[in-house]
């Protein structure tokens, strides 16, 4: 075997292996132009066309010559390489001999050269010979049963061993790894030893799956032979005026054709028998003929296949929602496990425990409810929304008994016929809003839907059959975790939606709302252009939500009247909405900063809050009424529940008991004392108002102000320890909102902050404070003679 080393331009080919003796085109782009260039620009006119690899260098190549270059059918428009009506340009290139890839050299042109020690074949001896006669043997065989003539009698006039191994390049049940192998294999014996083993499965399990197919094929013919037999009955019996089929040999014909579970099967046709045996007249009689349609509706033994590229998966979920990045990586990390396991043959008997139950909690507006769309795309699987709001009776869940009239399964069960699939993306919506009375309790009827351990034996009382339901994606929606039953909530896994930023909203408007709305109200990018300012602007004083429903609807309204501009010629396009323009177009701001006027006087104090429509700042006013002698007591308005209540009896009694150190005159604490929270028509309560009251408290018995920056969240104990609270993330984005710069929390929240993005940081500085005292000291104001003594 002798060696000659020379250099060559090459031309890395990706999905594409090229062994010697093969003619294939290949699309050039521009990097490929370049070496097809340089190649017909050098002495020999050869180049090197070699495998790109994701994970390595190419060790081995194929020194070619280029037959032609020209343009053929490809991508169409908008592809690289691509020209007019759809044609590419590619270069027809012949595969020669196997080389060793050596360092990179230099050459002309913009193409990569290397250094190319080309392989000579050995003579051909007895044992490859004899190889080659098996191989050939193998191939004849494969190419028979696909009744490839000619390919045959160019395999069969081929002698060479390294030849005949070399035309595995064309073999369409060789991977692109095992023909890699095969061009890195200088030995000949090798190569066609590892061809023999790979067509010999490969012959093998072909066998297999045309026996299977065979057997699957006579026995369809064997139903159909049945079912045209039962047809043919009817038809004679209907001429000779005998008694005419009741249906039942229909039905029966159409379960023994459906594809049904084993146990499903035993049941329908039980029911089959009782219909052939009972009369027109019978009530039953109908009853069973709508049961059996509903059972062979259901697709029982249908699955969709789950999309395992887990990059595309997440390229979906980025390109619908913006952030999430919690439910995404949840969504992607099942995907992944799916994928590893279905690769080491781990797939669960019946699927049980390989469902994911989630629910998306946060307020409305998030964009909770789309995301499930967005999920079943990114699985590839079908979706199916099932409206719980206001859902009361448990039949809804369950079914009703068949004995009832006008009985009918339950939403579960419609849900899984109208996708269409046993594995669907259902969507349980506003789970928070399921009610209960006398006809049971929808979210008792859920437990066993909704836990992983138990799914795959649901039954509905209708169908009265075990309903696998373990491998279906429940996510369920909610605005209020705390309305979710604790046992119901403990099947699901918890992923909450706190808000968006007001950088969120923009870039969402920007990306998302903005061409929607600019598209129904039949505008262009080019008729109409929003600015970021107008858009930042709209989400500071326009809207106060944590979501962007409100910001769409004021996007929409924006379109639309742009557009009557337009058609009644007062606005000439392009036109262009800055900051300026949205007062005439959308009128006044509807918010504006209020914490500095609402705590102008003392007694009043900012604290945050978190509601069904997300994050709020809570104004907490104290005043004092003079009731003679005594002490007076505590008067509470603002429509606030008992833990409110408590919080306030319990920041009262704090400040009386610690009046000298907080500076508090103890008189200033006789008579009423009154504490309002406005907005009295909405109810109010929740264990993180504490600190508040108590600087509110403070703020009114000396006389000094809070400070408008300053807003606060913690509930407080009788000896003045700041405790925790929840939806933290939620009240520093209601903060920003409203223009608060500083917030004290307490310390065992400071691991919260993992959770809040970085520009609220930025714009909210969060102090933790464990003493009450502390915070009361650094919200309020200084008083007259310490500002004096500074002065």
């Amino acid at each position: 075997m002798s060696e000659q080393t020379y250099s060559l331009p090459v031309l890395f080919v990706p999905d594409l292996v090229v062994l010697p003796g093969m003619v294939v085109p290949i699309p050039l782009d521009d990097a490929a132009q370049a070496t097809v260039d340089a190649a017909r620009a050098s002495e020999s006119g050869k180049l090197l066309v070699a495998p790109r690899l994701d994970d390595r260098y190419p060790t081995h190549g194929v020194v070619s010559s280029i037959v032609q270059v020209g343009r053929i059918p490809g991508a169409g428009a908008g592809s690289a390489a691509s020209g007019p009506n759809g044609y590419i340009t590619a270069a027809v290139v012949k595969g020669e001999k196997r080389a060793h890839i050596g360092t990179g050299t230099t050459g002309h042109g913009t193409a990569l050269w290397v250094e190319v020690t080309e392989i000579d074949e050995a003579e051909a001896t007895a044992e490859t010979k004899a190889l080659g006669a098996e191989y050939k043997k193998l191939v004849l065989a494969m190419l028979q049963r696909r009744e490839a003539w000619q390919v045959i009698d160019a395999v069969n006039k081929m002698s060479d061993p390294s030849d005949l191994a070399d035309t595995s390049g064309y073999s369409s049940w060789l991977t692109d790894v095992q023909k890699r192998e095969l061009l890195e294999t200088d030995d000949v014996a090798a190569r066609l030893q590892l061809l023999i083993d790979w067509t010999s499965e490969h012959i093998a399990e072909t066998e297999v799956s045309d026996k299977i197919a065979d057997d699957v094929r006579n026995g369809m013919e064997k139903q159909q032979k049945e079912f045209l037999l039962r047809q043919q009955l009817n038809a004679i019996r209907k001429e000779l005026g005998e008694d005419e089929p009741d249906g039942a040999d229909d039905y029966r014909g159409r379960v023994e054709a459906a594809d049904l579970p084993d146990k499903v099967r035993e049941a329908a046709l039980r029911e089959v028998g009782k219909l052939e045996r009972s009369s027109d007249q019978s009530p039953e009689s109908g009853w069973i003929r709508t049961w059996l349609d509903t059972v062979l509706d259901l697709p029982w033994n249908v699955t969709t296949t789950d999309s395992a590229d887990i990059k595309a998966a997440r390229e979906i979920l980025d390109a619908d929602h913006h952030g999430l990045d919690d439910v995404k990586d949840r969504i992607v990390e099942y995907l992944a496990v799916r994928a590893r396991r279905a690769e080491r043959g781990l797939q669960v008997v019946g699927g049980r425990g390989s469902g994911a139950v989630m629910v998306l909690a946060g307020p409305p507006g998030v964009g909770k409810t789309s995301l499930g769309e967005s999920v079943a795309r990114a699985l590839g699987r079908k979706f199916v929304r099932v409206a719980l709001g206001g859902v009361r009776d448990e039949a809804e869940i369950r079914g009703h008994r068949r004995t009832y009239v006008g009985a009918l399964p339950g939403r579960i069960v419609r849900a899984i016929g109208e996708a269409g699939s046993m594995n669907p993306v259902v969507l349980l919506d506003e789970i928070d809003k399921v009610g209960s009375d006398f006809r049971g309790d929808p979210a008792a009827a859920l437990l066993e839907v909704l836990d992983p351990a138990q799914n795959h034996t649901f039954r509905d009382h209708y169908l009265d059959l075990d309903l696998d339901l373990s491998d279906v994606v429940f996510l369920a929606t909610a605005n209020v975790i705390e309305n979710i039953p604790s046992a119901l909530l403990d099947r699901m896994e918890l992923v909450t939606i706190d808000g968006y930023t007001e950088d969120d909203k923009v870039a969402i408007a920007g990306d998302y709302l903005l061409p929607r709305q600019r598209e129904r109200a039949a505008l262009t990018a080019e008729e109409i252009t929003v600015t970021d300012d107008a858009l930042r602007e709209i989400a500071a004083n326009y809207t106060r939500e944590p979501g962007v429903r409100q910001f769409e609807r004021l996007l929409a309204k924006l379109m639309r009247k742009v557009a009557t501009n337009i058609e009644n010629g007062s606005a000439a396009v392009p036109v262009t909405v800055g900051e300026p323009e949205l007062k005439d177009l959308l009128g006044r701001p509807r918010f504006t900063p209020e914490s500095e006027e609402r705590t102008a006087v003392p007694g009043v104090a900012t604290g945050l809050a978190v509601t069904g429509m997300g994050g709020d700042v809570l104004f907490i006013e104290a005043n004092r009424t003079d009731a003679g002698e005594g002490k007076g007591g505590l008067q509470l308005t603002g429509q606030l529940g008992d833990v409110m209540k408590e919080s306030a009896q319990i920041a009262l009694s704090y400040v009386r008991a610690h009046a000298s150190e907080l500076g508090v005159e103890p008189k200033a604490l006789d008579g009423t004392i009154h504490v309002h929270v406005p907005a009295g028509a909405v109810p109010k309560d929740g264990p993180s108002a504490g600190i508040t009251m108590v600087t509110a408290l403070v703020s009114m018995a000396t006389g000094r102000k809070v400070r408008a920056e300053v807003g606060m969240t913690g509930e407080v104990t009788l000896n003045g320890r700041v405790l925790p609270i929840g939806g933290l993330k939620q009240k520093l984005l209601a903060a920003q909102r409203n223009g608060l710069t500083q917030v004290f929390i307490s310390p065992r929240n400071e691991a919260d902050l993992d959770d809040v993005p970085a520009e609220i940081l930025e714009d909210v500085t969060v102090t933790p404070l464990a003493d009450v005292a502390e915070i009361v000291k650094r919200a309020l104001e200084p008083a007259a003679d310490e500002v004096s003594a500074a002065a």
